[in-house]
């Protein structure tokens, strides 16, 4: 699935190799390239490596560092990563389909250490970070991650993360469900989920006239509550009227099953 970008035909590793190299070094705890000069002659990276390596000499540092941000970092195979780990869960929902799929997009710190590029300073997690943004499904599968410079707002690029993942699950499953901090509070994407019929359960960001208790509630009728207490939880998401816009608007959303609510509150308690 990667383009080899190298013009040269002396290649002493593949790119497979080098990916295996990078991969594994950091998962044994050597996260610099630098520790790269000791790892290239230990026996075991050497037969993961594969190829000359296995009798020679596994990449050098030149050689990861220009793998790493040159030839691993073109747009084609960028694009390729980040729809690698969606493929290897079709293939397992191939052999066990679920009936229903529940995202969790949320958004995370990378430290960082030097002058890494868009490496900038979060005041947030008080410190100089990368601000990935991430797309998990109920099983605590990966579905799909960007990365962001540090400085950018949690839900930075939230359509181009989440649409692909959506796209892949339409006509697949029979229900989709999303959930999501107050970060994501926002009426862009509750436009989006309602507009691709899916069931959302967001937390609300705190006001002041929330935490007096004086939230707008959203009428419904009795009877068709009735039809849904044994199973089922009616949510609303709701924007009272305070703060820089005065027009206040609702959003609900209906039938999002009671084990889902209890699993979002247990990480957002409101």
């Amino acid at each position: 699935m990667l383009a080899d970008a190298r013009t040269g035909k002396n290649g002493r590793h593949a790119l497979v190799g080098l990916l295996r190299q990078s991969v594994f070094g950091r998962l044994a705890g050597y996260e610099d390239v630098n520790d790269t000069e000791r790892l290239r002659h230990d026996p075991a990276m050497r037969w993961v490596v594969g190829g000359k390596a296995a009798h020679g000499r596994a990449a050098s540092p030149s050689q990861m560092g220009r793998f790493e941000t040159q030839w691993l970092a073109t747009d084609k195979n960028l694009s390729a990563l980040a729809d690698l780990s969606g493929q290897w869960i079709e293939l397992v929902h191939v052999r066990r389909p679920p009936h229903g799929i529940v995202l969790d997009m949320d958004s995370s710190e990378s430290p960082t250490h030097g002058e890494q590029e868009m490496s900038v300073w979060n005041g947030h997690y008080a410190c100089t970070c990368y601000h990935p943004l991430f797309v998990f499904n109920q099983f605590g599968d990966l579905e799909r991650c960007a990365l962001r410079p540090g400085n950018v707002h949690s839900a930075d690029g939230w359509a181009g993360t989440l649409n692909p993942v959506v796209g892949r699950y339409q006509r697949k499953v029979s229900r989709i469900y999303f959930r999501a901090d107050a970060a994501f509070a926002m009426p862009g994407v509750y436009e989006y989920l309602e507009a691709e019929r899916i069931k959302y359960a967001i937390r609300l960001p705190a006001n002041r006239s929330s935490r007096t208790g004086s939230v707008i509630c959203s009428s419904v009728r009795l009877g068709d509550l009735q039809t849904r207490c044994a199973g089922f939880m009616r949510t609303s998401a709701i924007r009272p009227e305070a703060g820089p816009s005065r027009a206040g608007w609702l959003r609900r959303s209906n039938g999002i099953p009671e084990s889902f609510i209890r699993m979002s509150a247990s990480s957002s308690p409101t």
